[in-house]
Protein backbone atom coordinates (compact mmCIF):
# COMPACT_ATOMS: atom_id res chain seq x y z
CA UNK A 1 0.00 0.00 0.00
CA UNK A 2 2.76 2.40 0.47
CA UNK A 3 4.55 1.85 -2.55
CA UNK A 4 1.14 2.35 -4.09
CA UNK A 5 0.57 5.52 -2.41
CA UNK A 6 4.32 6.97 -3.00
CA UNK A 7 4.04 6.23 -6.87
CA UNK A 8 1.09 8.25 -7.43
CA UNK A 9 1.93 11.29 -4.76
CA UNK A 10 5.35 10.88 -7.33
CA UNK A 11 3.32 11.01 -10.10
CA UNK A 12 0.96 13.65 -9.39
CA UNK A 13 4.04 15.34 -8.30
CA UNK A 14 5.75 15.57 -11.82
CA UNK A 15 2.62 14.90 -14.35
CA UNK A 16 1.37 18.34 -15.82
CA UNK A 17 -0.93 20.18 -13.20
CA UNK A 18 -4.19 18.83 -13.03
CA UNK A 19 -6.97 19.30 -10.73
CA UNK A 20 -6.07 16.48 -8.39
CA UNK A 21 -2.37 17.99 -8.14
CA UNK A 22 -3.92 21.12 -7.51
CA UNK A 23 -6.47 20.37 -4.99
CA UNK A 24 -4.06 18.13 -3.26
CA UNK A 25 -0.58 20.47 -4.04
CA UNK A 26 0.26 20.65 -0.15
CA UNK A 27 0.11 16.95 0.29
CA UNK A 28 1.46 16.27 -2.48
CA UNK A 29 4.41 18.88 -1.59
CA UNK A 30 4.82 17.09 2.01
CA UNK A 31 4.90 13.84 0.79
CA UNK A 32 7.46 14.45 -2.11
CA UNK A 33 9.49 17.19 -0.58
CA UNK A 34 12.40 17.07 0.59
CA UNK A 35 13.29 13.39 0.19
CA UNK A 36 12.22 12.62 -2.97
CA UNK A 37 12.75 15.76 -5.02
CA UNK A 38 12.50 15.30 -8.59
CA UNK A 39 15.32 17.26 -10.52
CA UNK A 40 16.94 16.65 -14.61
CA UNK A 41 20.69 17.87 -12.69
CA UNK A 42 21.82 14.03 -13.49
CA UNK A 43 21.73 15.15 -17.27
CA UNK A 44 22.26 18.74 -17.23
CA UNK A 45 24.63 19.01 -13.52
CA UNK A 46 25.16 22.59 -11.90
CA UNK A 47 28.24 22.73 -10.33
CA UNK A 48 28.62 24.79 -6.93
CA UNK A 49 30.64 27.93 -8.42
CA UNK A 50 31.36 28.07 -4.12
CA UNK A 51 32.54 25.98 -1.55
CA UNK A 52 30.55 26.34 1.42
CA UNK A 53 31.83 25.15 4.92
CA UNK A 54 28.77 24.77 6.73
CA UNK A 55 30.08 24.82 10.71
CA UNK A 56 27.67 23.63 14.02
CA UNK A 57 28.35 24.16 17.50
CA UNK A 58 25.91 23.09 20.45
CA UNK A 59 24.75 24.22 23.40
CA UNK A 60 23.10 22.43 26.51
CA UNK A 61 21.45 24.09 29.54
CA UNK A 62 23.21 23.40 33.13
CA UNK A 63 21.07 22.68 35.88
CA UNK A 64 22.06 26.14 37.50
CA UNK A 65 20.75 28.02 34.04
CA UNK A 66 24.04 28.34 32.67
CA UNK A 67 25.06 27.39 28.64
CA UNK A 68 27.79 25.38 27.68
CA UNK A 69 28.65 26.10 24.38
CA UNK A 70 30.94 23.92 22.26
CA UNK A 71 33.34 24.74 19.81
CA UNK A 72 32.57 24.57 16.12
CA UNK A 73 32.39 21.26 14.21
CA UNK A 74 32.87 21.45 10.09
CA UNK A 75 30.12 19.23 8.67
CA UNK A 76 31.08 20.62 5.24
CA UNK A 77 34.43 19.05 6.12
CA UNK A 78 33.30 15.25 7.10
CA UNK A 79 31.12 15.28 3.73
CA UNK A 80 33.83 16.16 1.75
CA UNK A 81 36.34 13.14 3.57
CA UNK A 82 33.74 11.03 2.32
CA UNK A 83 33.63 11.68 -0.99
CA UNK A 84 37.54 12.12 -1.55
CA UNK A 85 39.44 9.37 -2.79
CA UNK A 86 36.45 7.14 -2.95
CA UNK A 87 35.96 5.91 -6.15
CA UNK A 88 31.93 5.22 -5.69
CA UNK A 89 31.05 7.96 -3.07
CA UNK A 90 27.24 7.78 -1.51
CA UNK A 91 25.31 10.81 -3.64
CA UNK A 92 24.04 11.23 0.27
CA UNK A 93 27.73 12.00 0.99
CA UNK A 94 28.45 14.22 -1.76
CA UNK A 95 24.63 16.21 -1.64
CA UNK A 96 22.58 15.92 1.08
CA UNK A 97 24.09 19.06 3.70
CA UNK A 98 24.33 21.35 0.30
CA UNK A 99 20.65 20.86 -1.32
CA UNK A 100 19.55 21.43 2.45
CA UNK A 101 21.37 24.61 2.98
CA UNK A 102 20.77 25.53 -1.08
CA UNK A 103 16.75 24.69 -0.24
CA UNK A 104 17.45 26.82 2.75
CA UNK A 105 18.61 29.89 1.10
CA UNK A 106 15.60 29.75 -1.46
CA UNK A 107 12.83 28.97 1.05
CA UNK A 108 13.96 32.16 3.30
CA UNK A 109 16.58 34.28 1.39
CA UNK A 110 18.59 36.66 3.42
CA UNK A 111 16.05 36.23 6.68
CA UNK A 112 16.12 33.67 9.19
CA UNK A 113 12.36 33.45 9.56
CA UNK A 114 10.41 30.89 7.92
CA UNK A 115 7.48 32.32 6.18
CA UNK A 116 5.40 29.21 4.82
CA UNK A 117 5.22 25.84 5.43
CA UNK A 118 7.95 24.78 3.36
CA UNK A 119 10.43 27.02 4.77
CA UNK A 120 9.58 25.66 8.23
CA UNK A 121 10.10 22.14 6.91
CA UNK A 122 13.56 23.57 5.29
CA UNK A 123 14.24 24.71 8.61
CA UNK A 124 13.68 21.30 10.64
CA UNK A 125 15.18 19.04 7.62
CA UNK A 126 18.56 21.61 8.10
CA UNK A 127 18.52 21.42 11.72
CA UNK A 128 18.16 17.60 12.19
CA UNK A 129 20.74 16.99 9.93
CA UNK A 130 23.28 19.03 11.77
CA UNK A 131 21.79 17.97 15.45
CA UNK A 132 22.13 14.01 13.64
CA UNK A 133 25.69 14.59 12.16
CA UNK A 134 27.12 16.60 15.39
CA UNK A 135 26.15 13.26 17.62
CA UNK A 136 27.71 11.04 15.57
CA UNK A 137 30.96 12.55 15.46
CA UNK A 138 30.55 13.45 19.23
CA UNK A 139 29.64 10.03 20.91
CA UNK A 140 28.72 10.92 24.30
CA UNK A 141 27.93 15.14 24.12
CA UNK A 142 24.67 15.76 24.87
CA UNK A 143 22.81 19.11 23.99
CA UNK A 144 19.93 21.52 23.90
CA UNK A 145 20.86 23.42 20.86
CA UNK A 146 22.06 23.27 17.74
CA UNK A 147 23.54 26.78 15.18
CA UNK A 148 24.85 27.10 11.88
CA UNK A 149 27.02 28.98 10.09
CA UNK A 150 27.84 28.93 6.61
CA UNK A 151 31.13 30.86 5.31
CA UNK A 152 30.72 31.09 1.87
CA UNK A 153 33.86 31.17 -0.41
CA UNK A 154 34.61 31.57 -4.77
CA UNK A 155 35.90 28.65 -6.32
CA UNK A 156 38.58 30.54 -9.03
CA UNK A 157 38.12 30.01 -12.46
CA UNK A 158 40.34 27.56 -13.92
CA UNK A 159 43.62 29.24 -15.24
CA UNK A 160 43.44 32.69 -12.98
CA UNK A 161 46.46 33.21 -10.98
CA UNK A 162 45.27 33.80 -7.11
CA UNK A 163 48.48 34.50 -5.94
CA UNK A 164 49.26 33.52 -2.70
CA UNK A 165 46.40 35.03 -0.95
CA UNK A 166 43.57 32.86 0.55
CA UNK A 167 40.15 33.87 -0.83
CA UNK A 168 37.98 36.45 0.70
CA UNK A 169 34.41 34.77 2.33
CA UNK A 170 31.82 36.58 -0.23
CA UNK A 171 29.13 35.34 2.84
CA UNK A 172 29.72 34.37 6.94
CA UNK A 173 26.29 33.83 7.72
CA UNK A 174 25.51 32.84 11.31
CA UNK A 175 21.70 31.33 12.06
CA UNK A 176 19.76 31.58 15.41
CA UNK A 177 20.09 28.62 18.47
CA UNK A 178 17.36 26.15 17.16
CA UNK A 179 15.71 23.87 20.20
CA UNK A 180 16.37 20.22 19.60
CA UNK A 181 15.22 17.35 21.38
CA UNK A 182 18.14 16.08 23.97
CA UNK A 183 20.95 14.30 22.65
CA UNK A 184 19.63 15.94 19.92
CA UNK A 185 18.14 13.28 18.29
Amino acid sequence: MTTLVHLVMVFLHVAPSNPVSKRYGPQINGWVYPLFEQNWRLFAPDPDSFNRKVLARTAQKGPDGSARVSPWFDLAAVDNAAVDHNAFPSHTSQNLLRRAWSSYVETHGGSDTARSERAVMMQKYLRNIAADRFAAHHGGDTFDFVQLRVVTMPIAAPGTAAGDRPPVPTENRLLPWWKVTPHGK
